[in-house]
């Protein structure tokens, strides 16, 4: 494919799924609709879902093509034409897959609707025929629906590939310096990464890193507090340039050990979720929440962690009570509430009889399975079940919107050592973390909430602007060793 062909081809592809969107809404699919209308809509809906997701292919088929014709362009000494051309082509194709994902998943919610309202169109009580009808489409609404996640979930998967794709062709073409192009460059050089995230969730972004930069990237994995032991340890001594830690707690115990960050930097999250010096920034976000068998009703769901102590809970509560995350909420609880009310609340739950679970994954599978009606878990580990298993899977996440410990958004983030010995690049690897391509990982692959604006999230989250968070202060979540102290004291933990 020439270069000046890619352009015209996402361009066609992108407008083709547009106009399917827009054929979609003057439909009126936002109205009440009888079941065959509501079946016809969802069926428009995913036909609209799957142009997007081809969209998004064809863009990210473009961006690859654009990083093969950047890295293959004439010497700069020659022509530099060609090089910038695949450039910028590489980079609109990106762009353009990731607003296929955006018309992907808006076609996936629109099939939804439809979906549900075919399920709750009347059936005619005096004709089983229509009766039978109307149920056949429904029942061929919500496969339409299901036909459009999936497809939205390929445009994702496909946006990541152009992304990919166009930070190669960024690395691979000749750079340009204060107007003149940079005959030779210099070795990139080497970071060290210490990772309280686990490798399975955060490996293939450390590698796009790695494959975009050049740089030798090496990682040591653990648990974050692990981890954050070491460095204390290590002192001045220490290899690593970065802390990348799951929870902020244990990035506020090491913040005097943080260089502060370019503000450019850290002013692309919220200012919640970023240290008030700069010395850590927030990478993504993890919501607290309850999960739970999706045979309760709503009415009868917990109204707030307080709530989890009324003996009609007896044996039907998990925790996780080794968890990282989850001793960072008894943390906030302690902030909060103080410790002589944490206390009770822990007492309350053990006279409840509360499960104990080695981590968060095996609670979302027992409360789908019925074997606990509801667990203290992150939201991120439905998902996995979701993607895994289908809509259909037996549990579901409560956000708790009373602003308590319950409803906490940690963040995992990042920090520059101040001993480091590749600060330079450890900075550039923070700024990749913060970028659209690693942010729509998070979105798309880990279920993690962005914290960099305009990147969609699931189409099965809560936005973040919607969840009614507790106003507390990061920096005071980490004496997570007195978490620690409280949970032996009253027995949870040996």
């Amino acid at each position: 494919m020439r270069i000046s062909n890619i352009p015209s081809a996402w361009k066609s592809a992108l407008a083709f799924a547009v106009v399917a969107l827009l054929a979609l809404a003057a439909a009126g699919c936002g109205g009440r609709l009888d079941g065959a209308e509501a079946a016809a809509a969802a069926d428009r809906a995913a036909n609209a879902a799957e142009q997007a997701a081809r969209a998004a292919q064809q863009a990210a088929n473009a961006a690859q093509e654009a990083a093969r014709n950047a890295q293959s362009a004439p010497a700069p000494a020659i022509d530099n034409s060609g090089a910038d051309a695949a450039l910028a082509a590489a980079k609109d194709a990106s762009d353009a897959a990731f607003q296929a994902v955006a018309a992907a998943e808006d076609a996936t919610d629109a099939a939804r609707q439809a979906a549900e309202s075919a399920m709750n169109a009347p059936a005619p009580a005096d004709d089983s025929r229509a009766s039978a009808e109307a149920l056949a489409a429904a029942q061929a609404a919500n496969a339409a629906a299901n036909r459009a996640a999936n497809a939205a979930q390929d445009a994702a998967d496909a946006a990541r590939q152009a992304a990919d794709a166009a930070e190669e062709a960024a690395q691979g073409s000749p750079a340009m310096m204060n107007g003149e192009m940079m005959m030779t460059q210099a070795a990139p050089g080497s970071l060290v990464i210490y990772s309280g995230r686990s490798e399975s969730l955060v490996a293939p972004v450390i590698e796009q890193f790695r494959r975009a930069s050049g740089i030798d990237v090496r990682v040591k994995y653990g648990g974050t507090s692990e981890i954050a032991a070491t460095i204390q340890e290590e002192g001045a001594n220490s290899p690593a340039d970065v802390f990348w830690a799951q929870d902020p707690g244990a990035l506020g115990a090491l913040a005097p050990l943080f260089s502060p960050l370019p503000e450019d930097a850290t002013a692309a999250v919220p200012e919640w979720a970023r240290h008030k010096d700069g010395r850590w920034v927030g990478i993504s976000g993890r919501a607290r929440v309850i999960v739970y068998n999706s045979d309760i009703p709503e009415y009868d769901l917990p109204r707030s962690l307080e709530d989890l102590t009324n003996p009609r809970w007896k044996g039907r509560i998990g925790w996780p009570p080794t968890n990282a995350s989850f001793r960072v909420m008894i943390t906030a609880m302690r902030q909060m509430w103080g410790e002589d009310k944490t206390r009770e609340w822990i007492e309350g739950m053990l006279a409840n009889d509360v499960k104990v679970f080695p981590k968060n994954t095996p609670i979302v599978a027992a409360a789908g399975a019925g074997e606990v009606d509801v667990g203290l878990v992150n939201h991120y580990y439905l998902h996995r079940f979701i993607a895994a298993e289908g809509d259909d899977f037996g549990a579901r996440n409560l956000y708790l919107n009373d602003g308590g410990p319950g409803s906490l958004i940690m963040v995992s983030g990042a920090g520059v050592l101040n001993t480091a010995a590749n600060s330079e690049n450890a900075v550039k690897f923070v700024r990749f973390l913060l970028s659209a391509v690693a942010q729509q990982y998070f979105a798309a692959s880990t279920f993690e909430y962005p914290l960099v604006e305009g990147v969609k999230t699931h189409h099965l989250l809560p936005p973040l602007s919607e969840l009614t968070t507790p106003d507390i202060d990061f920096a005071l979540l980490d004496d997570l060793e007195g978490s620690e102290a409280l949970l032996r004291e009253t027995g949870v933990i040996p």
